[in-house]
């Protein structure tokens, strides 16, 4: 399997690489599959989820740039004003950049800070976003970094709620179901909407979930 580029952070290794069988680029991080450039629909649905519930969706953060799909979706959207990415991973931005990644990063809206997204999200001034899109991991039950446990959690989903203006929502994705994190949602927003995305990675069957807690619901 041709490997693209390699980077490494104190979190560990990046890869990506082209596959042999059907020519997916692929990310890897530590040696986890996080995602490819054939099956998008989970990231694509977050986005579409997100526009949906959001009744202006002037000013955006997600949470994870991956391979760009989730930020692509939303600039389909003519309303859209900003699209603020927290990316962790400066190897993965620099990729981007350069284009080995198909870049998101030349549109105007979109602006990138590198770093943990509790920090960036925390440093936020409340009641600045009317959205925020989180896919970081695999979901809360197979994490790309053990330290995001938290982000799936009350505390940090508190500090979501309170940088959401009034009709913002939440959404999260996982690559599994979460009775865990529809609790934490629902305890925080008052509410949580759960859509299963059922998709077909690499020849398998699969079914993705989409969280999320709306402000205007409390």
């Amino acid at each position: 399997m041709p490997e693209i580029a390699r980077g490494s952070s104190e979190r560990g290794e990046l890869v990506l690489r082209r596959r042999d069988d059907d020519g997916a680029l692929e990310l890897r991080v530590n040696g986890v599959f996080v995602m490819d450039d054939r099956e998008t629909s989970s990231e694509e649905l977050l986005a579409s989820a997100a526009l949906a519930s959001v009744r202006r969706p002037d000013r955006v953060l997600v949470g994870g740039l991956g391979l760009g799909y989730t930020v692509r979706a939303l600039l389909t959207d003519d309303r859209l004003g900003e699209v603020v990415v927290a990316e962790i991973e400066p190897d993965l931005v620099a990729w981007t950049r350069s284009g080995l990644v198909p870049s998101v990063l030349d549109d105007p809206r979109v602006s990138v800070v590198v770093g943990d997204v509790r920090a960036v999200v925390a440093a936020s001034s409340d009641a600045s976003f009317d959205g925020i899109l989180l896919d970081v991991d695999n979901g809360p039950d197979f994490l790309v970094y053990n330290e995001n446990s938290a982000i799936y959690a009350s505390p940090f989903l508190t500090v979501c709620r309170s940088k959401l203006r009034t009709g913002g929502v939440l959404t999260v994705w996982s690559s599994s179901a979460s009775d865990a994190l529809e609790t934490a949602v629902g305890a925080v927003f008052g509410a949580c909407a759960v859509s299963p995305v059922p998709v077909t990675l690499q020849g398998r069957a699969e079914t993705y979930y989409v969280y999320q807690g709306s402000l205007s619901t409390v």
